[in-house]
C-alpha cells in the first residue's frame, strides 16, 4: 500500500536555506547546464531543490541522492507530491566511500553538490570530485555552491563567524578555499572554469571535465 498524505507530510523535511537559495542557484544552472541531459545531485537533503530544479528544467533528468535514510524518505515524499516525470527516485550515495561512483552504472552531464563540502571532512572533496570525474561525460561539469575563502581569506566577516560555528560542531568541518578546490579538481581532470558571486556571501563554482 502507498503512503497517505499525512504520512508524506510527516516525512517531508523543510530547509529554510533551500527555499532562499533555490531561485539564484537555478539562474546559474540555466546558464551552465546543457539543453538536455542527466544531472546527479549529491547530498540532496530535504528534496526541495530536486523538485524545484526538476520542475523548472523539464528537459533535464534530475537524479537526487543522499546517504541519510531520513533524507531519502523526505525526497521520496517531495517527489510523490510533485509528480514530475524527470525527477528520479533518490539513490543511496556516500561520496566518502571510495567505490561510490563505480556503483552507478551510468554517466551524467553534470554533478551538483549544494552546501555540502563545508559540513564534511576535507577528504570528502577528493572523493566527490574524483568520483564525479569518472561519471561525467566529456565536457560535463561539477557545480558546487556554498561559502568559500579566496586566497586563504574569508570574503565576509559573517563567513568567519560561520566557520567558527562549523569548527565547534566538528573540527574537520570548515569553509574551504577556492584554490584548494581548484587543485583537487585539476588532479582529477576537472578545470575550474567559473566563480560566480551569489547572495549572502556564497559562491557558485563550476568545474568542467576536459
Amino acid at each position: 500500500m502507498g503512503e497517505g498524505p499525512d504520512t508524506q507530510h510527516r516525512l517531508k523535511q523543510h530547509a529554510p536555506a533551500a527555499e532562499r537559495n533555490a531561485a539564484p542557484i537555478l539562474d546559474v544552472l540555466r546558464q551552465c547546464l546543457p539543453g538536455t541531459g542527466k544531472v546527479l545531485e549529491i547530498a540532496s537533503g530535504s528534496g526541495q531543490h530536486a523538485c524545484h530544479f526538476a520542475r523548472a528544467l523539464p528537459q533535464i533528468v534530475w537524479q537526487p541522492s543522499d546517504r541519510d535514510a531520513g533524507a531519502r524518505a523526505s525526497i521520496h515524499a517531495w517527489r510523490d507530491d510533485a509528480g514530475l516525470e524527470n525527477l528520479q527516485a533518490p539513490l543511496d550515495v556516500d561520496v566518502m566511500d571510495p567505490g561510490w561512483s563505480g556503483a552507478l552504472d551510468r554517466q551524467f552531464d553534470a554533478v551538483v553538490a549544494i552546501n555540502l563540502i563545508h559540513v564534511a571532512p576535507w577528504l570528502l572533496v577528493d572523493g566527490l570530485l574524483g568520483g564525479a570525474a569518472r561519471l561525467l561525460v566529456p565536457g560535463g561539469l561539477v557545480y558546487l555552491y556554498g561559502p568559500y575563502k579566496r586566497d586563504g581569506a574569508h570574503t565576509a566577516p559573517s563567513n568567519a563567524r560561520f566557520e567558527d560555528w562549523l569548527h565547534a560542531q566538528d573540527p574537520e568541518w570548515g569553509v574551504r578555499d577556492m584554490a584548494d578546490i581548484e587543485q583537487v579538481g585539476a588532479k582529477h581532470g576537472l578545470r575550474l572554469e567559473r566563480v560566480i558571486d551569489m547572495p549572502a556571501n556564497n559562491f557558485s563554482l563550476i568545474l568542467k571535465r576536459a
